[in-house]
């Protein structure tokens, strides 16, 4: 099974429509299973951004397409407006080995993510039902913070509760955006992988615009990081040669 997570597409006033254009040959030549897009679909959560959105996105190819609110998909109460434009389900059977559960983290007009007492909970109890799944969180929030992103007050701000949740409950990837910054993190058996800026033109530092590519074969996971219109590598090169991939 191969799943793309694309995010912080920011389609509005950030929004680069050639590397859109890139984007969208590259994951059709690729034929994935499910795209992921991991929040911050638009840039103001304004109904012409979500318009063009969801017009844009008929353009994958792809048997699934799994969208999740971000905080700025949150703004000028943009989140009805989300819930119009990408009705979702929580809870994804992808196969009869994989199971992809996506939890909210936006609310309205705050930058910080938060999961809450209740969705966590919920999280907890839902995942203890899948013991011989491949298991994947999606939010959009960064549930751990990133290097070169700063003085971080933004990630989720019960993280320790969300973290403890799914190391208890054998989660093998928990996927994020929000930051525009790739990044993985490794904890044995979990994986929490951080996705940069798809289409955005804010990108941090020597990066580019990237997407991620996960492959799920013999009950594993694999991840790989692709650059708009560039190379595909392992995401695990830029934490094992950092010095190779930041402005020294």
């Amino acid at each position: 099974m191969q799943i793309v997570q694309i995010s912080d597409l920011h389609i509005g006033s950030q929004f680069l429509q050639e590397k859109f254009d890139i984007l969208v040959k590259e994951v059709n030549d690729l034929n994935p299973d499910v795209i992921v897009i991991t929040g911050d679909l638009t840039n103001e959560g304004l109904m012409k951004e979500y318009e063009k959105c969801k017009e844009l996105l008929t353009q994958f190819n792809t048997k699934k397409i799994i969208a999740i609110s971000g905080n700025h998909d949150y703004r000028n109460t943009g989140y009805l407006l989300f819930k119009r434009y990408f009705p979702f389900e929580t809870i994804n059977e992808l196969s009869d080995d994989v199971v992809l559960v996506t939890v909210g983290t936006a609310r309205p007009d705050r930058n910080e993510g938060e999961v809450g007492y209740r969705q966590n909970l919920w999280l907890e109890r839902t995942m203890k039902k899948y013991k011989d799944k491949i298991k994947i969180v999606a939010m959009h929030h960064h549930l751990i913070a990133i290097p070169d992103t700063g003085s971080d007050q933004l990630t989720v701000v019960d993280a320790g509760d969300v973290l403890r949740t799914v190391l208890e409950t054998n989660v093998d990837v928990v996927l994020c955006g929000h930051k525009h910054r790739p990044w993985a993190w490794n904890f044995g058996k979990l994986n929490v992988v951080n996705a940069g800026t798809a289409t955005s033109e804010r990108v941090r530092g020597l990066f580019e615009n990237t997407y991620n590519i996960l492959t799920i074969s013999g009950g594993e996971v694999h991840v790989d990081l692709k650059i708009v219109g560039g190379e595909r590598l392992p995401i695990r090169e830029i934490v094992d040669n950092y010095s190779q991939f930041h402005d020294d």
